[in-house]
């Protein structure tokens, strides 16, 4: 392959996400009982973006957006398993015309677009067809990571082959090996229960999840070469099922677990959509303290494989001598509750749910300055396409992109890229929408931050607010409180703002459309508008020919 000139010297990109790793269960955000000294040590290499904010706090749209770098309602993924429709640009899509290998291993959470493909004539198994399937990724492994027994999500067959030539003749080896255990009968020990979180899953750590979607993330590496790459490597976990292999299962017990943060308060007269949430299921069982116990230790268990896989990997970038011309993301699709604010799973803008861990290794000389430090910048998800596409030398496409690159702030020329941080949820997939009686178009959140306050506006009920400077634990919610209304409309306006601007027009940019003379244009490609005769005609292309004309860009 002849590599473009600006690959003399070929780069890559190694985007870590992990699925629902909250943003403070890292030592270097401030966990003081949770190691995890491999992931601190890219925080000390790269910058520590300590205010990121998904575009939506669950798995699909958000990953969506990560991947499209598109508010929610602009590429219309709005929930797990909607697909995202065909003719949206995703990263590969913008990174493969210049001459780079987009690739994932592990999860994305795509659902393709089956009828818009159809309609377009594209084969699932055309080379084109497989990309617009794939999230515009060449799937050298995807691996979602939930395999229950049963038709409806597809079994990763190359995990099962790999199980069998260890020695498990198991016919889901990833449902009754790597996420069950065994009791001291042979009986198996589901790790769908939440009972069970605590024991040790039945498969060696090698053969878990974690490592061995990092061994075919090292595959990848090798095969590809020196072609310059940009590789997704998606790890399911810490996400459910809470089960992790010895000797991870009891590494973090009581005595290292945090107390939840949730006050009696909160459900003494919540938001009408927050206190059905606190309804769920999944809700009530947090809300058991032995439960609660039972899934953080295996919770943190996770994390800490993680980060064993992380010191692995650039270990292996190291004996590659790829390092210095790679850039690292690492980072989640959402958090996770853990019984904080009475709540399980994620859903909601508390902080346990739409704010995630982000660190940027830029290898580049003129990111030396910022190395190890920690920015309290408010960063989005949208953030992380641009990002890489610049880091490849890309076009700047703000037509089609909505997030920033954070160039400017990794090499020290800005402090920040925005004023306000949006994050967008549909819960009308969700049975709290049918207790609430609203109807699907209604059954919406926004919420937006701007550092100190942060803002819920919800179709139908009256908004949510709290502060995060008096009230970082988010403990106390000011939207129905008269002395905060200023607030809530200073926020509304900056919702209203945001739902005004053009996000369909991906065709044409705002630079081509200003530097075309529509008048002289027509005039000259005989669309004769408003002209009374020849001689005016005349006199007007005469005049506009002397004229200097815009250059276009």
């Amino acid at each position: 392959m002849v590599l473009p000139l600006e690959f003399a010297v070929p780069k890559n990109v190694l985007f870590i996400m992990c699925d629902q790793l909250r943003w403070d269960y890292l030592s270097c955000t401030g966990h003081p009982t949770l190691h995890t000294p491999n992931i601190d040590k890219l925080a000390a290499r790269g910058v520590l973006f300590d205010q990121t904010y998904v575009q939506s706090p669950i798995c699909g749209p958000s990953r969506m957006s990560f991947y499209t770098g598109r508010y929610v309602n602009s590429h219309g993924s709005t929930w797990n398993n909607i697909p995202l429709k065909v003719g949206e640009m995703t990263l590969g899509d913008h990174l493969r015309p210049l001459g780079v290998r987009t690739a994932l291993c592990g999860k994305t959470h795509m659902t393709a677009d089956i009828e818009g493909m159809k309609r377009l004539g594209l084969a699932p198994d055309s080379k084109i067809g497989a990309l617009v399937a794939e999230c515009g990724f060449e799937p050298f492994e995807r691996e979602d990571g939930l395999h229950p027994n049963g038709p409806r999500y597809a079994r990763n067959n190359a995990y099962d082959r790999f199980m069998k030539d260890r020695g498990w003749p198991d016919e889901n080896p990833w449902d009754s090996v790597a996420n069950s255990a065994e009791d001291d009968d042979g009986n198996l020990l589901s790790g769908w229960f939440m009972d069970n979180a605590d024991k040790p899953a039945r498969a060696a750590d090698e053969e878990s999840e974690t490592p061995y979607i990092t061994d075919r993330a090292m595959d990848f590496i090798r095969e590809a070469g020196d072609t310059p790459w940009c590789l997704h490597l998606s790890y399911i976990k810490p996400h459910w099922p809470y089960i992790v292999p010895a000797p991870y299962h009891d590494m973090y017990g009581p005595e290292t677990h945090l107390p939840p943060v949730r006050s009696e308060a909160e459900r003494a007269d919540p938001h009408p959509v927050y206190g059905e949430f606190m309804q769920e299921r999944v809700s009530r069982a947090f809300c058991d303290d032995e439960t609660r116990t039972r899934v953080l230790t295996a919770y943190m268990g996770l994390i800490k494989q993680i980060d064993d896989q992380m010191g692995r990997l650039v270990a292996f970038l190291d004996a590659q001598g790829i390092t210095d011309d790679t850039m690292i993301i690492f980072t989640s699709d959402h958090g996770d509750y853990l019984g904080d604010h009475w709540m399980g799973e994620k859903e909601l803008f508390h902080d346990a749910s739409s704010r995630v861990p982000l660190i940027v290794v830029d290898p580049r000389p003129e990111a030396d300055a910022t190395r190890g430090t920690k920015s309290k910048a408010l960063i989005e998800a949208i953030d992380v396409v641009p990002t890489i596409l610049n880091f490849f030398d890309g076009a700047d496409l703000p037509h089609i992109l909505e997030g920033h690159p954070l160039q400017p702030i990794l090499h020290g020329q800005a402090q920040t890229v925005r004023e306000v941080a949006i994050s967008e949820y549909d819960y009308s997939m969700r049975d709290v929408r049918r207790r609430l009686g609203v109807e699907v178009k209604d059954a919406k959140l926004t919420m937006l931050c701007d550092g100190r306050w942060k803002y819920v506006f919800a179709e139908r009920f009256r908004p949510m607010l709290f502060d995060l400077e008096n009230d970082p634990d988010e403990l106390t919610d000011l939207g129905a409180n008269p002395d905060f209304a200023q607030e809530c409309q200073r926020m509304e306006r900056h919702f209203f703002d945001w739902a005004r601007r053009t996000s369909q027009r991906t065709t044409c940019s705002d630079a081509w459309i200003a530097a075309r003379d529509s008048i002289y244009g027509e005039a000259k490609s005989g669309i004769l508008i408003g002209y009374r005769n020849e001689a005016e005609l005349n006199d007007f292309l005469a005049k506009e020919d002397k004229q200097p004309k815009p250059i276009k860009t």
